[in-house]
């Protein structure tokens, strides 16, 4: 098994994430040894989503306001229809990820998860999977859009649904065990922010 008792990671997500798609890739990180931080951009309580009703509630560890980029050495973006929705309207949110993107760390996305992502403008060429129903949204942003249960591109780690964890955890435990990746050249999408 990997051991990630040296790394960092940091789960950015708002109200309304789906529930396992946050506490199974936090579980499989603590379980690699990681250190695992849940941020939120309101910091405090945040409800889960659990497939068709709200959740638990958990506390974020930290406030998105009090942590850099430079703190972690990768990130994970759960999914849920509400939870993504938000952060892509959250410029700290978007600057933060884009962050991540750019330094070539490892980050790993499912389900909703890459609406966030879009929203860099940082996408354009990489290959990644999503929850069906973001495939022309993802296909717009440049992105090759693949149906398949994990796709790594260079430390980009995405899968589709729940379905998919076991091997989105699996892959995504691997990206961070290399670390830091090579920066694929960006070519922002029309209309994008730089």
């Amino acid at each position: 098994m990997a051991d990630l008792s040296n790394k960092k990671v940091a789960i950015l997500t708002a109200e309304g994430f789906e529930q396992v798609e946050l506490t199974s890739p936090q579980q499989a990180l603590k379980d690699a040894g990681a250190t695992v931080h849940v941020i939120s951009p309101a910091g405090g309580e945040i409800k889960a989503w659990d497939q068709t009703d709200w959740g638990i509630t958990i506390t974020a560890d930290k406030k998105l306001s009090e942590v850099s980029p430079d703190d972690y050495d990768a990130l994970v973006l759960p999914g849920g229809v509400l939870n993504p929705d938000k952060l892509r309207q959250d410029k700290d949110a978007v600057a933060f990820v884009s962050a991540f993107l750019d330094e070539g760390k490892p980050v790993a996305a499912i389900c909703h998860g890459p609406q966030t992502l879009i929203e860099t403008g940082m996408i354009s060429g990489r290959q990644m999977t999503s929850y069906p129903s973001l495939k022309t949204d993802l296909k717009n942003a440049g992105v090759d859009w693949v149906d398949e249960e994990v796709v790594t591109d260079k430390g980009l780690v995405t899968s589709r649904t729940p379905a998919d964890l076991p091997a989105f955890n699996k892959k995504m435990i691997e990206e961070i065990t290399e670390g830091q990746h090579e920066v694929p050249e960006v070519h922002h999408s029309p209309g994008q922010e730089i």
